[in-house]
């Protein structure tokens, strides 16, 4: 044999070799995604779940509880609810990533909607007024709405995407 022969049969092995190793790649791959679509539930109804907790936490009958320190002025408490709302949210923002665009929104509406419940309810306040009054009017404005409580059909819609996800 010579050199050029040996070449071309070394170059043809490791062509046989190469398409090989390409047709049988894409199987080896597709277990590994499988997999991280499998470990991604977990990661994803533990979101769920925080974005539960946040709800929860930021509704505005919870936050009032949690946070009414008598002897305030109603600005203080403006103040003391509204950046304790963002805080929250800001805390959880990447819980984002793992869960339904619909719930994000559901999540952030929420904490918009509160933050105008509160700011509308404190500047038709007067200036002099306590905190337990602007929290009283919150509570009014809420038992107001006709649909129901805002973070009760959140919390809904967030537990609505997580056991479509489980199942």
């Amino acid at each position: 044999m010579d050199l050029t022969t040996l070449s071309l049969l070394l170059s043809a092995v490791a062509i046989v070799m190469a398409t090989f190793s390409f047709t049988r790649n894409p199987q080896k791959q597709a277990a590994p995604v499988a997999k991280e679509k499998f470990d991604s539930i977990p990661l994803r109804l533990q979101a769920y779940e925080r974005l539960v907790l946040l709800t929860e936490r930021i509704a505005l009958p919870n936050l009032i509880g949690r946070l009414n320190q008598p002897g305030i002025s109603a600005a203080e408490m403006k103040i003391i609810l509204t950046e304790n709302i963002k805080q929250e949210f800001e805390y959880n923002s990447t819980q984002q990533l793992y869960v339904s665009p619909v719930s994000w929104d559901a999540v952030r509406n929420l904490k918009e909607q509160n933050i105008m419940v509160i700011n509308q309810v404190a500047s038709a306040l007067p200036p002099a007024a306590s905190a337990s009054e602007l929290n009283k009017k919150i509570l009014e404005v809420l038992l107001s709405q006709q649909n129901g409580a805002i973070h009760e059909m959140v919390a809904q819609t967030i537990n609505h995407e997580a056991k479509k996800l489980m199942s």
